[in-house]
């Protein structure tokens, strides 16, 4: 891994776009306990176990951003200017993905993934200043490439006092199959750690509230991206490809739905939020 250039947190994009084409390259077993617990997190009897395929958007819990608790910012994320530009904006949040699988990641298997930051650009947008980091990630397991990702990661401000939270457009409402989630503050606690997630907005409700301005915990962006995922596979079967974007934030205080449709090319999903607001789009393409 090359080194980065030395510098503070900075909105400066003659600075972060340096980053552009750094890469690290990261060695994990896909461990079946830390499978076994997340089975039990989505509320699953536990089926998995060395050799079987692990389910679309589980990756998750392995490659995590691994760095001594005094490396730690303000927020529960690795300090800035590693591997990821430093980025000033305070808030930093997982937008959205598009992944190609190209064979199955075995469970139990010693995996390996190479990260490269692709790009990185800076936006105005009606709230204010936003950073968009794209990196890409390569997974391999036995000497063969098992999943192309391309992760689109966000920072922005924290909200102002006062200012109004946006409201999200409104969901479809011509699903073929649904699905009512209701997520609950250990839930989200017991995903954080499986995947070894220390950002405090999934379960530090002070800090969600005080700090980001959120009426509750947050609901991963994986988590509900994994769940419509699932249903993508339920309906149509193996997945060939499948992205992801979160739209709105979805919280511990009430339930949400997860739907699908036939699509053009595959199955269209989405996720909505209590009052209907849509939280999160998704497709998926088929084996």
């Amino acid at each position: 891994m090359s080194a980065a250039p030395p510098t503070e947190p900075t909105n400066d994009i003659a600075v972060l776009e340096q980053w552009i084409g750094r890469e690290q390259t990261v060695d994990e077993v896909i461990d079946p306990v830390a499978v076994r617990r997340l089975e039990l997190t989505f509320g699953r009897t536990p089926t998995l176990g060395p050799g079987d395929a692990l389910p679309p958007m589980w990756h998750p819990l392995a490659f995590a951003d691994v760095v001594p608790h005094s490396g730690l910012g303000e927020d529960g994320h690795p300090a800035r200017g590693g591997f990821l530009p430093p980025v000033a904006l305070p808030r930093r949040m997982w937008a959205g993905s598009r992944i190609e699988y190209h064979a199955s990641l075995p469970i139990g298997a010693l995996a390996r993934r190479t990260s490269r930051i692709e790009n990185v650009v800076i936006k105005e947008g009606s709230s204010g200043t936003l950073c968009f980091v794209t990196v890409e990630h390569v997974t391999e397991a036995d000497g063969h490439a098992c999943m192309t990702e391309q992760q689109d990661l966000v920072y922005r401000d924290d909200p102002a006092a006062g200012a109004p939270k946006p409201t999200p457009r409104p969901a479809p409402t011509d699903a073929t199959a649904s699905e009512t989630i209701t997520p609950s503050e250990v839930q989200l606690f017991r995903y954080s750690a499986v995947t070894f997630n220390g950002h405090r907005i999934h379960y530090d409700r002070r800090y969600a509230h005080d700090v980001e301005g959120y009426d509750g915990l947050v609901v991963h962006g994986p988590f509900t991206a994994a769940l419509l995922a699932e249903l993508a596979v339920r309906i149509g079967g193996g997945l060939r490809s499948f992205s992801f974007r979160g739209t709105s934030p979805l919280l511990d205080t009430a339930p949400f739905t997860i739907h699908a449709r036939p699509g053009p090319d595959g199955t269209d999903l989405w996720a909505a939020g209590p009052t209907g607001g849509l939280a999160m789009t998704a497709t998926a393409t088929h084996t």
